[in-house]
C-alpha cells in the first residue's frame, strides 16, 4: 500500500522498505517412503473420504484443489482429472476461486488404483444422495466430488480432524494433510520421475519449488543414489561397495 501511494505521489517515501524483515524459518519437507505411503493408504481404507486421501498421496493435489473438484472435472474413462478451481472458506462462507497460479490449472493422469478409488467413491456418494432424498444439496454446489453426507462442501478442519483420527488409529506419526502433497513429490523423486514432469503434475509455478522438495529425499533414497554413483564410477568395485553399505 505504501509503495502504491509513493508511486502516485501521495507520500514522498516508503518507510516500510527501510525495515528489516524477520527471517521466517523454512519448514523441513517431510519425505514419504513408499512403505509409509502404503501404510497411510491402508489406514484410510474403507473411510468415506478414502478417495480424497488417495488422490492426495498419489497425485499431490492441494487440499483446496481437491475440495473444489466437481464430477465434471473427472474423466474416469480416460483416467484423468482437471484442476479448474479451488474451494476456500472466507468469513465463514464457502467460495470458489481460480487456481493458485496459471500452472495450477492443469490436467493430470490418474494411476489406475486412484481412478478405481474415485469410482467407488462415486457409488458411495450416489447411495448417500438416494438415502437423504430431497435434502441433498449437491446440485447447488455444482456436484462436488468430495462433500459431506448432504452434498455440501467440506471444511478443511473437518478433513484435518478425520485425517488425524485415522493416523492415530493406525498408529502412524502425526502429519499435516499438506505433508501428503510433499510426500507425493518425494515419491516421484524416488521413482525417478523427472522434476519437470513432477512440476506439471503438482502445479508448481517455479521449477525451484519442485527441486527444493526433490533435494529433501529420505536418507535411504540418498543411500540408493550413492550406490548407483558407485556402480557408475567404479563398476569393478560397485557391487562390493553396495554390500558394504
Amino acid at each position: 500500500a505504501l509503495s502504491h501511494a509513493m508511486k502516485h505521489g501521495q507520500i514522498a517515501r516508503n518507510v516500510a522498505a527501510l525495515a528489516d524483515a524477520p527471517v521466517i524459518p523454512e519448514r523441513e519437507v517431510q519425505a514419504l517412503t513408499p512403505d509409509a505411503a502404503r501404510r497411510i493408504l491402508t489406514a484410510v481404507q474403507g473411510d468415506r473420504l478414502e478417495a480424497l486421501f488417495t488422490v492426495a498421496v498419489a497425485c499431490g493435489l492441494r487440499q483446496s484443489e481437491a475440495l473444489g473438484l466437481r464430477w465434471g472435472d473427472v474423466q474416469l474413462d480416460t483416467g484423468s482429472l482437471t484442476i479448474q478451481r479451488t474451494l476456500q472458506r472466507v468469513n465463514g462462507a464457502f467460495a470458489f476461486f481460480p487456481p493458485k497460479t496459471a500452472r495450477s490449472r492443469r490436467t493430470i493422469s490418474l494411476p489406475v488404483p486412484v481412478a478405481a478409488s474415485l469410482r467407488h467413491h462415486a457409488i458411495r456418494q450416489t447411495e448417500e444422495r438416494l438415502a437423504v432424498g430431497e435434502a441433498w444439496e449437491g446440485e447447488e454446489w455444482g456436484n462436488l466430488v468430495f462433500t459431506d453426507e448432504l452434498g455440501r462442501p467440506l471444511a478443511y478442519y473437518h478433513v484435518r480432524r478425520r485425517f488425524y483420527n485415522l493416523l492415530r488409529l493406525a498408529g502412524l506419526p502425526q502429519m499435516r494433510y499438506h505433508d501428503l502433497r510433499h510426500g507425493a513429490a518425494s515419491l516421484m523423486a524416488a521413482q525417478g520421475v523427472p522434476a519437470r514432469v513432477a512440476m506439471e503434475i503438482l502445479g508448481h509455478a517455479q521449477i525451484s519449488t519442485t527441486m527444493n522438495i526433490y533435494t529433501h529425499v529420505a536418507p535411504e533414497l540418498q543411500k540408493e543414489a550413492a550406490e548407483k554413483m558407485a556402480g557408475a564410477l567404479w563398476p569393478e568395485v560397485g557391487a562390493g561397495l553396495v554390500s558394504i553399505l
